[in-house]
């Protein structure tokens, strides 16, 4: 009977021990493992070609249409300045007074040379001095109202624009010496020159209207017209200057303003694809898309053009019609087999 129960006992243990030593398969194995043979997963957006606008942006700085240095021809004392920087002028106003000493001396002798000649003249008319000596004290009255006339103009500076005044260099009592004492703008209109290149020469016409953005006025947006196009090519950049001119009627934009001026150089036909599918080359500057073909991805590189949205104009890399990978690039490489889902 005692055999009996220690068998029993040897029996149970065995199989205790047999069971704890056995786990389930489920649980040995534990989470599932991924198929390193299944496809990725991709969705796909299929390209058209559509017109874009081809709008190139160029910086430029607001100059004044017309910018005259106001000074006199000789050196001489400054009497007195009669205009500050921000001040409206009118053409022919006097805006500075040089020292008159030498131009009161120039007036006496002019008068002095009048007189003498109404003096010659009423001798001529009696027949007292010859038609030569005439001729003589004539000319030498011209030759002075000419000297006198030039003299007062640089003794009076006058501005030559209708303007305003954008700088000052010298105070009351300063002797001038060679720097302009004022600088006066033209600023309605205001103009801004920059460089296109030379591939766009045939498409930028004479009046073309040009859309022009400041830092200044956030938000707004001025208009402007091509004024003048250079006739020559730069050997050195292939560039070539267009000046643009904008009306200001309201005078917001000042001389010195940075600007960014976008000429539209017509429409061309391109492919349009998501930006989402646009992917960057490591250690590159490259872009490109994977292109669905049979099952497939193929590596496209890709040339950008503008960015339009939430989506890129394609220069090159596309044709018009592909089927292109926009989720799901992650995992894939040139050649490699996907699986397409919605």
């Amino acid at each position: 009977m005692k055999a009996f129960r220690f068998s029993g006992i040897m029996l149970c243990s065995m199989l205790l021990m047999a069971a704890c030593g056995q786990k389930p398969q489920d649980a040995a194995a534990g989470p599932m493992a991924p198929d390193p043979n299944a496809k990725p997963k991709v969705q796909l957006a299929t390209v058209k070609s559509e017109p874009v606008a081809q709008l190139q942006v160029y910086s430029a700085t607001i100059v004044g249409e017309i910018k005259n240095n106001i000074a006199p021809s000789t050196p001489g004392r400054i009497s007195k300045i009669k205009v500050e920087v921000g001040d409206n002028v009118k053409k022919g106003q006097i805006l500075v007074e040089m020292d008159e000493t030498t131009l009161s001396q120039q007036e006496m002798q002019l008068k002095n040379l009048e007189t003498e000649f109404n003096r010659i003249d009423q001798l001529y008319q009696v027949g007292g001095v010859s038609k030569s000596e005439w001729d003589n004290v004539n000319l030498q009255l011209q030759v002075a109202r000419k000297s006198f006339q030039t003299l007062k103009e640089n003794t009076q500076l006058a501005s030559p624009i209708d303007g305003v005044v954008t700088a000052r260099y010298y105070d009351n009592g300063d002797l001038y010496g060679g720097q302009a004492i004022l600088v006066v703008q033209k600023i309605a209109p205001v103009k801004l020159t920059i460089n296109v290149s030379e591939q766009y020469y045939s498409k930028v016409k004479k009046g073309d209207e040009v859309s022009i953005e400041l830092d200044a006025y956030p938000g707004e947006t001025f208009t402007g017209k091509v004024s003048l196009i250079y006739p020559t090519i730069d050997a050195m950049t292939h560039t070539f200057p267009v000046e643009i001119n904008v009306a200001n009627e309201d005078l917001k934009l000042r001389p010195g303003m940075f600007a960014r001026a976008t000429l539209n150089l017509g429409t061309l036909d391109h492919v349009v694809v998501p930006d989402l599918a646009i992917e960057k080359r490591a250690g590159s500057g490259d872009r490109f898309v994977y292109v669905y073909e049979n099952g497939k991805v193929v590596y496209s590189k890709v040339e950008l053009g503008q960015r339009l949205g939430d989506r890129y104009e394609l220069i090159s890399g596309v044709p018009n019609g592909a089927q292109i990978v926009i989720t799901g690039m992650a995992k894939l490489a040139d050649g490699k087999e996907v699986e397409v889902v919605e």
